[in-house]
């Protein structure tokens, strides 16, 4: 000891800056138990460096190639509803294909919670919409198309409708119809 009466920090014990200085053997970015008996100083530091840590080790995982690929697959669900064109799946794997319906499933799953009786289809509006009815072009022969008040619709190639959006949306993303802007 010098004359000032300071000493070295202890391993595992806090430092003049008072974070808490790795125990020996503990390499950097490793998780380590917090010290027995410490103050809350302490054990925020400590909490802070193994949040750290842990943060480090799923780094490589949220970043990876994969794992982006997942999310766009995601957001196709989102894009084109529950049914993917085959354009689309054919470019996917097995256990993309496979990911893609649990997480259909699980959406599926959650709308009908959250909705009451008849569920909750949180992909309807994409957009807010500006008005209820829009004008849409039928793209490809589509058959009998039932409306709320059960009036039926026939779709046929090249036929114009005036009809509700939010009975259309899905359709539209399918590419089945296309909304006509004004």
């Amino acid at each position: 000891p010098t004359g000032t009466g300071a000493q070295p920090p202890k391993r595992g014990g806090p430092t003049s800056a008072g974070t808490s200085v790795p125990p020996r053997g503990a390499a950097e970015g490793q998780l380590r138990d917090p010290p027995p008996l410490c103050s809350l100083h302490q054990t925020v530091a400590w909490g802070f460096s193994s949040l750290t840590s842990a943060e480090m080790l799923v780094l490589p995982l949220v970043s990876c190639p994969r794992y982006d690929r997942l999310l766009r697959i995601r957001a196709l669900r989102w894009e084109y509803g529950s049914v993917l064109p085959n354009t689309i799946q054919f470019h996917m794997s097995a256990e993309e294909v496979e990911w893609f319906s649990r997480y259909k499933k699980s959406l599926a799953t959650y709308m009908r919670s959250v909705g009451g009786e008849e569920g909750l289809d949180l992909t309807q509006d994409i957009k807010p919409p500006k008005s209820l009815y829009i004008e849409v072009r039928c793209l490809r022969d589509y058959g009998e198309f039932e409306i709320d008040d059960g009036t039926t619709v026939l779709l046929k190639k090249n036929s114009q409708h005036f009809l509700p959006r939010w009975k259309c949306e899905q359709l539209i993303r399918q590419g089945v119809l296309e909304h006509i802007l004004l």
